[in-house]
């Protein structure tokens, strides 16, 4: 169980109780980040409830504090990630290079417009949902679905930056609970969600992850940390806008 307040204190700005963080934990910690997207989830569902009720006519208030809150839970940890992934893009050039920009801790304006835009996909389907009451399942789907791509990404993509908690969670894994994790959370999509829209969610996730994988492939021959936070940010993304699609056809 030491996995679990690991991946919470990474994924989160939650505090938990002191644990080792041998490679060996660390690598088990991978198998939570389901669970963790869970708990991310909930938090939110758990303040947009209460936002609405005190700010019943505004949606789009609470839709933009939704996201205020969503950002600092998680620390600006995949956000950080996107904005390198989309300065690395910008750069070009050989593999050496966009790593070396991947690493360099400043944000160019690729960067900066990439977080931009992701947070306002976010903010205008939110706006769209709450108005439509399906946002707290929303937002538990949305943060459980970024979760679960990363154990695929670690489950099928190779790993490149050497040293770290990246490497770690790589080598030291367990594929056994990784996969049992991933089935038990399309088994909860599939009962928080609803059949039809679950079926959307992991089709247009799994269509994600397969881009991903190819221009991480194509561009670094696999991929890092900020590269898994980006995927995060975008499923995320890609998961409001999908049940926004999905409450618009069932309306």
């Amino acid at each position: 169980m030491r996995g679990l307040p690991l991946a919470v204190g990474f994924l989160t700005r939650l505090q938990v109780p002191a644990v080792d963080h041998d490679p060996f934990a660390v690598g088990r910690s991978l198998a939570w980040y389901p669970l963790v997207g869970a708990l991310i989830g909930t938090l939110l569902a758990a303040a947009a409830a209460l936002l609405g009720a005190c700010l019943p006519a505004a949606p789009g208030v609470t839709a933009a504090l939704i996201v205020a809150l969503w950002a600092w839970l998680t620390g600006g940890l995949h956000l950080d990630g996107l904005a390198d992934t989309a300065d690395a893009a910008a750069a070009g050039g050989d593999r050496s290079r966009r790593l070396a920009v991947l690493k360099d801790p400043r944000s160019g304006p690729a960067g900066v417009v990439a977080v931009v835009l992701v947070l306002l996909a976010k903010y205008a389907a939110l706006a769209q949902l709450l108005p439509a009451g399906a946002a707290i399942s929303a937002l538990v789907l949305a943060a459980v679905a970024g979760r679960s791509l990363v154990v695929a990404a670690f489950l099928t993509t190779p790993y490149v930056r050497a040293g770290g908690l990246g490497d770690a969670l790589a080598r030291h894994h367990d594929r056994t609970a990784c996969l049992a994790a991933l089935a038990m959370t399309t088994v909860g999509i599939g009962i928080l969600a609803g059949v039809p829209a679950a079926g959307v969610l992991v089709a247009s996730n799994a269509a994600l992850l397969l881009y991903w994988r190819r221009s991480a492939s194509h561009d670094l021959g696999g991929f890092t940390g900020d590269l898994a936070g980006a995927l995060v940010e975008r499923a995320e993304a890609l998961s409001l806008i999908c049940l926004v699609a999905m409450t618009g056809s069932a309306g």
